[in-house]
């Protein structure tokens, strides 16, 4: 044989053989809203994939797509990746619900998990996190240590997971501050650091002396540091390099154990589509450490219903609770269901303005 021939046999081996382990390989993809260098939701999610990669090894291939809107683009992204391959795929914002759905009808053997929606199909899954958990232990902070009773909150989109975040710590708030008055602002984004930090200063104009978001980055945090008699709560990650103060303590999505368990779950073929809704018990949900700022008996509260949420003695939403109107919602000692919940679209007795429509 001529040693041409040899050495196309031998490359034609090698390809067989780079295409086998390629085909071995389950091919994970995540859509990103924001950077993965936000400091928050985002880099939560991220640090996600990186376990899943830390998990597997070489049995897995990881791709991401960072910045992506919310609307037709996230479809074309989706799109795009299913295409290359992609077994599994992680679309990690609200707004990707409906284009998760599109795309996984064109797509019927590629398994996608939305984070956040509430919409689902044979070969899509949906997953979040109790959240506001985490804000019921930032609320009796928050109410023991503001001093001018006012507490700013930025919210980012009026959509159920926010406006129950809000409840939860107003709630929690005026359980130990009956005076706490709470002032909202609007950013309309999950992601834009200028507006994030214009929010804060509008907030603390207004005599806000703690400020909590449901926005991605840190911005407020800076915000605060700067103003120097502010308290903060680290959103989706840590943000400890604020700490001890302005942030005296933070919300952690830890979504690694999640992606694992579904990514080994496409491997041995026992995925199905589910919804996970999992809290501070499941540890999908983390309370950052409690700094020094915060004095000795208002952590070991704030401790206290953190393990009461942990074991589920406690409900964050227990009641009686009215709702803003004045209406009764929650009897003496009854709990909120999950449905109520999943859709809540009113503020409780005692937040003022209006919900954004």
């Amino acid at each position: 044989m001529k040693l041409t021939s040899l050495l196309a046999t031998a490359a034609l081996g090698l390809g067989l053989a780079t295409a086998a382990v390629a085909a071995d390989k389950t091919k994970v993809g995540f859509v990103y809203v924001g950077p993965v260098g936000d400091g928050g939701w985002t880099y939560e999610h991220d640090q996600g994939r990186k376990a899943v990669v830390a998990e597997f090894g070489d049995k897995v291939e990881t791709v991401y797509v960072e910045n992506v809107a919310e609307g037709p683009d996230s479809e074309r992204v989706m799109t795009q990746m299913a295409l290359d391959g992609a077994d599994l795929i992680f679309t990690t914002s609200f707004g990707y619900m409906d284009p998760t759905i599109n795309v996984a009808k064109k797509f019927p053997n590629v398994k996608f998990e939305h984070a956040t929606g509430y919409k689902r199909a044979d070969n899509v899954s949906t997953y979040s996190a109790r959240f506001y958990e985490g804000r019921a232990v930032q609320g009796t902070i928050a109410g023991h240590m503001t001093k001018s009773n006012i507490v700013g909150y930025i919210g980012s989109f009026p959509i159920p997971e926010v406006i129950r975040g809000i409840n939860s710590a107003f709630i929690h708030a005026r359980k130990v501050n009956p005076d706490v008055e709470f002032k909202i602002v609007w950013a309309f984004t999950w992601f834009d650091p200028a507006k994030e930090a214009d929010a804060a200063k509008v907030l603390i104009e207004q005599g806000a002396d703690v400020i909590l978001q449901h926005t991605d980055s840190t911005a407020p945090q800076a915000a605060a540091q700067a103003a120097g008699n502010v308290i903060t709560f680290g959103q989706a990650s840590d943000m400890s390099e604020y700490a001890p103060h302005p942030r005296v303590s933070s919300i952690i999505d830890d979504w690694a154990p999640y992606y694992i368990a579904r990514t080994k779950a496409v491997m041995d073929g026992t995925w199905e589509s589910k919804d996970t809704w999992d809290g501070i018990g499941a540890g999908m949900v983390g309370i950052g450490e409690i700094s020094d700022a915060v004095p000795a008996e208002v952590k070991a509260e704030a401790l206290a219903i953190k393990d009461a949420l942990a074991d589920g003695s406690y409900h964050a939403f227990t009641g009686p609770i009215k709702k803003q109107d004045g209406s009764d919602w929650l009897g003496d000692g009854e709990t909120a269901d999950d449905g109520t919940l999943a859709g809540m679209n009113f503020y409780v007795e005692g937040i003022e303005g209006d919900i954004p429509q």
